[in-house]
């Protein structure tokens, strides 16, 4: 597998729904953007951001645009969009650019260390930045 590999697993069972799945590809002690100038460290914390977005019913596109490897360590710099309609009935469309940072395991599998889908971003809205 190489680290491109990881973005696509992640889309596709996020896109399943499938949060047990996206669990699985964070390291123990990962650190996730849940929002702008938000970061979690846990892995619950993490698992309820996942599931918020899973449970809006949004749709997930990304793609890798750069990957810089150093031996055990890649970092990935993606584009994103996610969306759905609010439970009131607004579209979601949200945008980014984000960085994720992954370690190759003893096994050969690549492990997200850090997540960051919101990229410099210190502030927004999660709201539609249409």
């Amino acid at each position: 597998m190489i680290p491109e590999d990881l973005l696509k697993l992640q889309v596709e069972e996020f896109n399943k729904g499938n949060v047990s799945f996206l669990m699985t590809i964070y390291e123990n002690d990962a650190c996730f953007a849940s929002e702008p100038g938000q970061v979690v460290k846990d892995p619950e914390s993490i698992r309820r951001t996942l599931q918020s977005f899973i449970d809006m019913g949004t749709k997930l596109e990304a793609r890798v645009k750069r990957v810089l490897q150093a031996n055990d360590l890649a970092l990935l710099i993606t584009e994103w969009t996610i969306n759905g309609t609010e439970p009131d009935g607004k579209p979601i469309n949200l945008t980014g650019r984000g960085t994720v940072v992954l370690r190759r395991q003893s096994d050969g599998v690549w492990l997200m260390v850090i997540e960051n889908p919101w990229g410099n971003r210190q502030s927004a809205s999660l709201k539609n930045n249409t």
